[in-house]
């Protein structure tokens, strides 16, 4: 029953921005860790960020300072706003919630949305 929903990708120019948005449903959000991961093409899949229950976030070194994730636990929602994006940044973004914290192996992640692609380019 549970379900993750990813929205908001799109086509940017580099120096854009986008805000990415993710739904839980049928799923305890409060008692859940959210990040985002992301999956560029012959690339490992790796974590843009982390938000813990209470609001502690963690980034990736490649996103500081550009990308904020938030939460609105009373709306079960998952956000990442992304500012002045790169090229490098172009790859499918992935929701996903994993139980109490957060984790740097995605294989504790047990719920994950389709994706939502941001492509990056001139």
């Amino acid at each position: 029953q549970a379900q993750v929903l990813e929205s908001g990708g799109g086509l940017v120019q580099p120096g854009g921005s986008l805000r990415l948005s993710c739904t839980a449903s049928g799923l305890p959000f409060n008692d859940y860790a959210m990040a985002w991961f992301r999956q560029a093409p012959e690339k490992e899949r790796e974590t843009v960020a982390c938000i813990s229950r209470i609001g502690y976030t963690t980034y990736a070194d490649s996103v500081k300072g550009r990308f904020t994730v938030s939460r609105d636990n009373a709306e079960n929602t998952l956000y990442l706003q992304m500012n002045n994006l790169k090229p490098e940044d172009t790859a499918m973004y992935y929701c996903a919630a994993n139980y109490l914290v957060c984790s740097d192996d995605s294989a504790d992640f047990g719920y994950w949305g389709q994706g939502t692609q941001v492509t990056v380019s001139s």
